[in-house]
């Protein structure tokens, strides 16, 4: 699953006309709902504050006044085609008192939120276990070095009677894991399931 690396905004001009595309994370319709309200709050005195969304499972597409089908639709097709979900795009437009065409609004309302995307990046929502690793106090050290040296991520260490250790794993992995962990401690640690999480991985294309 790819989202948006983090919010950001960015600016075009396309004769005259000002194209402000912002981007957030969200997580349902409700939360881009109240993005869109934000930026129009922000950008009260603007034309038109069109926007598209993919977020729970729904999508959204809107023209805010510019001839359908030229601003909404060509903003939720760059969301589809970087195959993004859980990201609201919201385009501003202050216009700049030449008319675009129906072709040149689409470009328009698409190149900037492609650009937007560019700019912010892009992340792969891993889905990942979370395992707790329960261990005595004795190796407890040791033992989160060896499970971060070999790339896992220890999302919380809590100390008590013994020492309980958050470590995110992959699902497939999870039978890999657990005979590594007998491995390492010679069989004094186990590990059991106490939830589910993502975990960020950066999918943004790289330029050498």
């Amino acid at each position: 699953m790819l989202t948006i690396k983090s919010e950001g905004e960015v600016e075009i001009e396309v004769r005259r006309s000002r194209f402000v595309c912002a981007l957030a994370r969200v997580s349902d319709d409700a939360q881009a709902q109240a993005f869109l309200a934000r930026r129009r709050a922000l950008h009260a005195f603007a034309r038109h504050n069109c926007s598209a969304w993919i977020a729970g499972g729904q999508e959204k597409a809107h023209d805010d006044g510019e001839p359908s089908g030229t601003a909404g639709a060509p903003m939720l097709q760059v969301l589809r085609r970087r195959e993004l979900t859980e990201t609201v795009a919201v385009v501003t437009r202050y216009f700049g008192g030449v008319m675009l065409g129906a072709g040149g609004l689409i470009r328009a309302y698409g190149s900037a939120v492609t650009e937007a995307v560019d700019a912010v990046g892009v992340v792969e929502l891993r889905p990942m276990l979370v395992l707790t690793v329960d261990v005595d106090h004795a190796h407890a050290g040791r033992l989160e070095n060896d499970l971060r040296g070999l790339g896992h991520e220890v999302r919380d260490i809590r100390y008590g009677a013994e020492v309980a250790i958050d470590v995110c794993v992959p699902e497939p992995d999870r039978d890999r894991f657990v005979a590594r962990l007998t491995d390492l401690t010679g069989g004094r640690a186990g590990a059991r399931e106490t939830g589910r999480t993502f975990v960020e991985v950066d999918a943004s294309p790289h330029t050498s």
